[in-house]
């Protein structure tokens, strides 16, 4: 009885753990490195720059 429960309990893990891949994913945003803030935050401070060369 004891391995029956076991195997039955590990079975149900595995099925949670694959359950869980197929979910859809949280409403979190995704994460972004410090390095491509600052490269992105660099972009965004040299973008108004050309809109006012353009003009």
């Amino acid at each position: 009885m004891n391995r029956q429960k076991k195997i039955k309990q590990l079975l149900k893990a595995h099925a949670k753990k694959a359950n869980a891949k197929l979910a859809p994913k949280s409403n979190k945003p995704k994460y972004i490195s410090k390095a491509d803030r600052l490269k992105l935050e660099a972009e965004a401070a040299q973008e108004p720059e050309l809109a006012v060369a353009k003009d």
